[in-house]
């Protein structure tokens, strides 16, 4: 009988999951699931959408590495701190009125860059206000809970989080558009997507009264209680890498790789957005490979590895050889995303939301500083190498981090899931 279960589970799980997995879709309110991935994957395609016409805009306006750097970094602040405030709101107000209220400020931006923006002062202010889309974060995962029972909310969610490939938006069609129109343009032509998006969200998405709300006054003292564990900073500090690295590389190597290899415009966007899908699309391998041997035994040899990758990297080796280390670098993070996820599901289980709210917006900051290191250090010295040296001296303390947590028993909690 035993024997006959085994058999059939097996025959099940690799004939019938397609069909599984409908039967879970169908199981919640896959509308409002849409609405969620569109809205993310819209979302950050304009949160990086700075960075895929850096080039561009830093060669119109005479700007050196720091000031590029800088401009490239503040939409991912402004994203990173808005994280927090935006998933409160979310509870407070509502997840599809902030939702729509956010998918509103990207458009505001995108048209003030098209038709007013004209000097480097304006394009900061542009990236503060585009900067509020890195926040879709923390709207579409809610929504993708609501919407389902607790026995399929974890596809609901990786379905939404997946919409991080908005990356390969920004950076494929963007520099191509800014060829035809110029950068300028090229904001405006990228509006069109974001106001289709707006409607079809208003249209497919529950309303607030539907969807409910998880509690209005509840996230202080969560935020409080989680903000009294070292885990949380360690998990901050280890997002920082992994998806600081993914966003930051993400924006920041079109105008790195036109700097020093002198690759053109076009090309530099493609080279990004391939290092951007391939970051997106391990996410999910790497939270499943963590629910199998635990997250905590996955993320040393992730992270030992991104900071090998990366000391590679600063040794500016050839453009063919570059390409392969940065890809596999930017994979690396992607996959570390996932696993850092997995160890704050396992520790936080009842704290998600506002751990969610928190660890993101520490990875965002990552993404801010990395760009912003950059370019300060290649003014400062001249070459690339010691920002990419400094950023794998980072990932090197996340290694000595996630080897000294293995090592406590009280963080034993952390096993396979099998």
């Amino acid at each position: 009988m035993d024997d006959h279960r085994r058999t059939g589970g097996s025959l099940i799980g690799r004939r019938g999951a397609p069909l599984q997995i409908v039967r879970a879709l169908r199981s919640g309110h896959w509308p409002t699931l849409l609405g969620a991935w569109l809205h993310f994957e819209v979302s950050f395609m304009v949160w990086l959408l700075v960075g895929a016409l850096s080039i561009a805009i830093a060669s119109e306006l005479g700007l050196s590495a720091t000031q590029t750097g800088l401009l490239v970094a503040v939409p991912l602040l402004s994203g990173a701190l808005l994280r927090i405030p935006v998933g409160i709101s979310s509870d407070r107000m509502g997840a599809k009125r902030t939702g729509l209220a956010i998918l509103l400020c990207e458009l505001a931006g995108l048209g003030w860059a098209w038709l007013g923006a004209s000097s480097y002062l304006h394009m900061l202010l542009t990236g503060l206000l585009l900067g509020v889309a890195g926040a879709s974060f923390a709207v579409a995962l809610p929504l993708a809970s609501r919407v389902y029972p607790p026995a399929h909310q974890g596809l609901a969610m990786g379905i939404a989080a997946s919409a991080n490939s908005g990356t390969v938006l920004a950076m494929w069609f963007a520099p191509r558009i800014a060829e035809l129109t110029g950068w300028q343009g090229a904001f405006g032509v990228m509006a069109a997507p974001v106001l289709m998006t707006t409607l079809l969200f208003a249209g497919l998405v529950q309303s607030d009264r539907r969807l409910g709300r998880t509690g209005a006054v509840a996230w202080r003292p969560a935020l409080v209680d989680v903000g009294r564990d070292p885990f949380m900073y360690w998990l901050c500090g280890l997002y920082a890498i992994t998806f600081g690295g993914f966003v930051g590389l993400s924006s920041s190597l079109p105008f790195f790789l036109h700097d020093h290899y002198a690759v053109g415009v076009v090309a530099a966007g493609s080279l990004t957005a391939l290092c951007g899908l391939v970051g997106s699309l391990i996410r999910p391998l790497g939270g499943y490979v963590a629910d199998r041997v635990g997250g905590l035994t996955v993320l040393p040899t992730i992270l030992g590895a991104i900071t090998l990758l990366l000391a590679f990297v600063g040794s500016l080796p050839t453009l063919p050889w570059a390409v392969v280390l940065i890809v596999t670098a930017v994979a690396a993070m992607g996959f570390g995303n996932g696993v850092v996820f997995q160890v704050a599901s396992g520790r936080f289980a009842k704290q998600m939301g506002i751990v969610s709210g928190v660890v993101g917006a520490a990875g965002g900051l990552g993404g801010f500083l990395l760009p912003l290191c950059l370019g300060w250090l290649k003014d400062l010295t001249g070459t690339f190498s010691f920002g990419f040296w400094l950023f794998a001296a980072c990932a090197g303390w996340g290694l000595v981090g996630a080897r000294y947590l293995k090592g406590q028993p009280r963080y034993a909690g952390d096993l396979p899931m099998v």
